[in-house]
């Protein structure tokens, strides 16, 4: 499968780091892009799903994943990121978005999840490619509302949202209660809407 060719032979001693912060924090005083990769591949089929769920075409969702690592080289250079997973998967999301509204024409380029969520960002997104800054600043911003939410009301929406779990699912993942889950995103969506209508 074409992940394989990410993939990057282990070192002689078999020892790898296990947090993210210290892939995040050696590659960022080393730039390693050797880092970066084993970072990147243990998160790669992941990326994959979540770009094929959105652009539907195995090619294009290969073709995400290989342009979110490059894109990755210097982000990560740029910014310092606190929970690598929630982070990678909104910005994987963020790209996909980016693309459907780049090629709204294309009969394949439909939104398909059906959330509010998508569908309010989504018609936020500019029609050309001459607002693509703006547009990562409000991708950026949406990025960092997300943060500012407390841990229970982003993990849920994070899981729910972006991994695609159900209610149930969130709460077997969590520990929280189904009713605690519900309320977690009820309470993150309306958070998340307030802080970036500031």
């Amino acid at each position: 499968m074409f992940l394989k060719l990410f993939r990057k032979p282990k070192s002689s001693t078999g020892q790898s780091r296990s947090d993210p912060a210290d892939y995040l924090a050696t590659y960022r005083a080393t730039g390693d892009l050797t880092v970066l990769g084993e970072l990147y591949e243990q998160h790669m089929d992941l990326v994959y799903a979540v770009c094929f769920n959105y652009l539907r075409d195995e090619d294009e969702a290969k073709d995400a994943v290989m342009n979110l690592f490059e894109q990755l080289v210097t982000d990560l250079r740029r910014h310092e990121v606190q929970q690598f997973g929630p982070w990678l998967h909104s910005v994987a999301r963020n790209y996909c978005l980016m693309q459907l509204r780049k090629n709204q024409a294309h009969p394949k380029a439909t939104l398909v999840t059906g959330t509010d969520m998508d569908e309010e960002l989504l018609m936020r997104l500019p029609a050309d490619d001459t607002d693509d800054m703006d547009l990562e600043e409000d991708l950026t911003f949406m990025e960092a509302c997300l943060q500012t939410l407390p841990t229970e009301q982003q993990t849920c929406l994070t899981l729910f949202y972006l991994e695609r779990k159900t209610y149930t699912e969130v709460a077997d993942l969590t520990g929280y209660e189904l009713k605690k889950v519900k309320s977690y995103l009820q309470n993150g969506r309306r958070n998340l809407k307030i802080c970036m209508n500031k």
